[in-house]
């Protein structure tokens, strides 16, 4: 019983020193890169990975490159695990990126109930994307699942104009499908409307760095960019259920 109790505090002590270790390490690499990059933006995070004296460098939020203990040397690339061929570097991009299903505004979406509605998943679109087009005439088919569309014009002033009339047509939705699927351009919003919302979005985008489009968001935080097909978009969401 004495050995068994000696072994917690030379285990803690063990610990510590290590802690100590990887701050130290973390510091010598900030210390190198800030003086031979003087233009690198201030750096958010230095972590281990899985190669001895390989380190992940991240900054501005979700940019990461890779350094040697010492800031000697840095690299970029995807790191990849070859065992089970897992893209690390991408895994790490998509924890970095995900968003909370539930912190997203809703209200100031599009909504397209299908079948039942029991899934669900978000769309971040521009009314001039022609992947966004293909990605709707895709999802107009799958089954059971509620999508949420996001309006953010980033293609231009016609984007926004575009936008704002489908925004602002009586079935916002239908407006929005007529033209994605059928090419039937919306009608001019006439008088008053309030398109607050586009600008929400185009904020909310901002902050979450959605610079594309289209842009998924699955109820599990999962963020995927481009126009995923049809099988995947079904992958994905039968992850998101299980994962809830």
């Amino acid at each position: 019983m004495k050995y068994a109790s000696s072994i917690k505090p030379a285990l803690a002590a063990a610990l510590l020193l290590l802690s100590f270790g990887v701050l130290a390490q973390e510091a010598v690499i900030r210390k190198t890169l800030a003086e031979r990059l003087p233009n690198l933006p201030k750096i958010d995070e230095v972590t281990r990975t899985p190669i001895p004296g390989l380190y992940e460098v991240r900054y501005g939020g979700t940019e990461i490159f890779y350094s040697d203990a010492t800031g000697e040397h840095i690299l970029s690339g995807a790191l990849i695990e070859t065992k089970t061929r897992t893209d690390l570097t991408e895994a790490r991009l998509e924890k970095l990126l995900a968003i909370e299903f539930d912190k997203l505004p809703l209200k100031d979406a599009m909504v397209q109930r299908q079948g039942s509605g029991a899934r669900k998943m978000a769309v971040f679109v521009d009314p001039n994307c022609g992947y966004c087009k293909r990605f709707e005439r895709d999802i107009a088919s799958v089954k059971d699942v509620t999508i949420y569309t996001f309006l953010i014009p980033i293609l231009g002033a016609d984007s926004t104009a575009k936008s704002r009339d489908i925004w602002c047509a009586k079935e916002p939705m239908r407006a929005w499908r007529d033209w994605m699927l059928d090419a039937v351009v919306p009608a001019k919003a006439m008088g008053k409307c309030d398109d607050a919302a586009i600008e929400r979005n185009l904020a909310f985008s901002r902050a979450h760095r959605i610079n594309g489009t289209p842009a998924v968001i699955f109820e599990d935080g999962t963020r995927k960019p481009g126009a995923l097909p049809k099988a995947e978009v079904e992958r994905l969401l039968v992850a998101a259920s299980a994962n809830k």
